[in-house]
Formats: C-alpha cells, structure tokens, sequence
C-alpha cells in the first residue's frame, strides 16, 4: 500500500517518501536510485536510518529542505519483526556470512526462550557487530574487519521496549522488538544466543515502524521510481501529483 494518493510531490520544499526497501539493496542504493530519477530537480535526498542489505522493510527518505529533519526522525523508536536462528553463529551476527560455530540445541525450553527475552527488556549495553558501518578512525569497521583486522567496538546503551517472541519452530524464533535509536538487532540476536548458553545468528529482519511512520504506507520502490519518472517536471516543483 503506498502513501497517500492525493498529495502533491514537492521535493525542494521537502518531502518524506516512505520506501519499502528490497532485499539485498542497501540503503544508500535506494537513496541513489531515487536521486536519478527526481534528478531534474537537482535537489538534496538523504535517508533517515540504515537498513543493512539482508533486512527489508521501512527506510525513510527526506529530500530538499527536509533532509534538515533527517537527525529528528532518525532517533525515533523503532520497530521491527524478525527470525533469529539458534545453535549457530556467523562473523557478521547474520547470514552475510558462513557458519563458524555450531552448538547443541538439546534442552532448550520453551518458558528458557521466552524469559531470556524478556530479560533484554530497558536499558541494556550493547557491543555493534564488527561487521557493521560505524566508523573507527574514519573507516567503516566492517571494511576493517573483512580485512581481517582486529576491530574493537565501544559498547553504547539502548533501550529495548519490547522483545516478543511470536513464534518457536526450532532452531528458528520469530519475534517483534520495539528500541531506541542505534540499536542493532544483530547484536540482539547473538546476544539472545549467548544468554541461552548457546549460540545465535540474525536470519530475517524486517523494519515495520520509524516513529509514527509504518511500512503499510510506504512505497514499493519500483513504483515510486516509476511515478517520479512519469510525471512532467517544472522547475517550480509544482503540480506534480502521485495517483
């Protein structure tokens, strides 16, 4: 279901265009393929929040005057659903890698899952993956770590609202989490697995909420570039209506 269909796109004077990322885009590749197609304009696009290529899901994108928004809406709550596979753990805390460890799964409980869940629940410490974008000395960690390099990264404090296992099919969980800006699901998951006594990886991951903004009103990103695309640019930005 996409946005509104009575609005008028303006995308100098600012706009925030909700997009259902694909799987395997990255984020800053939707951010481009959108910049090409509303290129005429020559106006800023930036996106509020990374989605990493594996997770699909709502990126917010902001372009012209309200890219000035994008700190605002990147520090609102988010939510996501998601699977998180036991007995096993990769380098990257998801599937971008292989397998390096395997665990045992005999003796894990139904009521185990459920309270080590809750038990992430407020405010907790947590370690970004090694594999992840945050910047050491001006380099993205995970360039560093596919070097193979040694990366230490800084725990930071987030706060978990919420942490719902919505399903148990062995070695999969499904589950809904509701967090604060900056917190990386990966992490929650190898934790989840550590907890356990056991070991973890992400397996599926999709972002349902940014704040007030769900993924029930974004976009396809197809469509959206295909509705850009067929509309007649002005230089005024004027009259430019979705369907």
């Amino acid at each position: 279901m996409a946005q509104s269909t009575h609005h008028a796109f303006r995308f100098a004077e600012g706009e925030v265009l909700l997009v259902d990322k694909p799987l395997r885009w990255t984020s800053f590749d939707v951010v481009h393929k959108i910049r090409n197609a509303i290129k005429p304009l020559k106006v800023k696009v930036g996106h509020a929040g990374t989605l990493d290529p594996l997770a699909t899901g709502l990126l917010v994108i902001c372009t012209g005057k309200f890219t000035k928004r994008i700190d605002e809406l990147q520090a609102q709550e988010k939510e996501y659903i998601g699977t998180i596979t036991l007995g096993a753990t990769t380098p990257s805390y998801d599937l971008e890698q292989e397998i390096d460890q395997r665990f045992d799964l005999s003796g894990i409980t139904r009521e185990q899952l459920l309270e080590t869940a809750a038990s992430f629940i407020g405010e907790i410490d947590q370690v970004p993956p090694a594999h992840s974008a945050i910047k050491i000395d001006g380099e993205r960690v995970y360039e560093k770590a596919r070097r193979g390099e040694t990366v230490v990264v800084k725990s930071r404090r987030v706060h978990i609202r919420e942490f719902e296992v919505t399903n148990i099919a062995m070695p999969h969980i499904d589950f809904r989490v509701v967090c604060s800006k900056g917190t990386y699901i990966r992490s929650l998951a190898h934790d989840f697995g550590k907890a356990l006594s056991n070991g973890a990886h992400l397996s599926r991951l999709r972002r349902t909420k940014n704040g007030d903004y769900g993924v029930d009103k974004a976009w396809q990103l197809p469509d959206l570039v295909k509705r850009i695309k067929d509309v007649t640019f002005v230089a005024s930005d004027e009259n430019i209506q979705k369907p």
